[in-house]
């Protein structure tokens, strides 16, 4: 049996940070626990972020981006029709929401709303996030045929869509919302093809 390598202790307190930041919250969310969680001491949550809370809290969206980011791609990748794509997306999303009990909506969505207007450096992150989703759209719809223009509008209606929707089924226990929304997002796009 192969050895599965264990991750380091920075991208533990990463990990630990980014999971309970998207339970929680950022304020919700102490440096204490974080360390904790990650099974590590609050002197090598400190060693690697000597910024604090706020630091820590940058790397943990950037960790949450990329996850989802991961998700995302696979999900627009594994199908030709990018209408399918996202109707697909919809569904995987849901089917996550659902095994983790309703407590794993978005990664960010708790800390943008608590962070936006207050914490810049982790807004900025958060920003930087949801851009990085669209374009992942965009990218999907500009090489199946789409004009720029109808990309980057239709990835803007995607990601949001997605988002109000993760949060709808998270708040009312059921898959519904996001499957409804995907359906409907899937007969958008096919609406803007040649």
């Amino acid at each position: 049996m192969a050895n599965t390598p264990q991750p380091d202790t920075r991208e533990r307190i990463v990990r630990a940070a980014s999971l309970l930041m998207q339970r929680q919250g950022y304020e919700g969310t102490g440096i204490k626990q974080v360390a904790q969680e990650a099974a590590a001491t609050l002197g090598s949550v400190y060693h690697f972020f000597p910024g604090g809370k706020q630091a820590l809290g940058v790397a943990a969206v950037q960790h949450a981006d990329q996850e989802f980011a991961d998700m995302l791609s696979t999900s627009l990748s594994a199908d030709a029709d990018p209408a399918k794509a996202i109707a697909a997306c919809a569904r995987a999303l849901a089917d996550h929401l659902r095994d983790s009990a309703w407590m794993d909506g978005c990664p960010i969505s708790a800390t943008a709303l608590e962070t936006t207007g207050r914490v810049p450096d982790i807004e900025q992150a958060v920003a930087q996030a949801f851009q990085h989703w669209r374009d992942l759209v965009a990218d999907t719809l500009r090489e199946a045929g789409f004009p720029e223009g109808d990309a980057r509008d239709l990835s803007l209606t995607v990601i949001s869509t997605l988002e109000g929707a993760e949060l709808t089924a998270q708040v009312s226990k059921s898959e519904k919302p996001l499957v409804v929304a995907g359906e409907h997002l899937a007969r958008l796009i096919d609406s803007y093809k040649a």
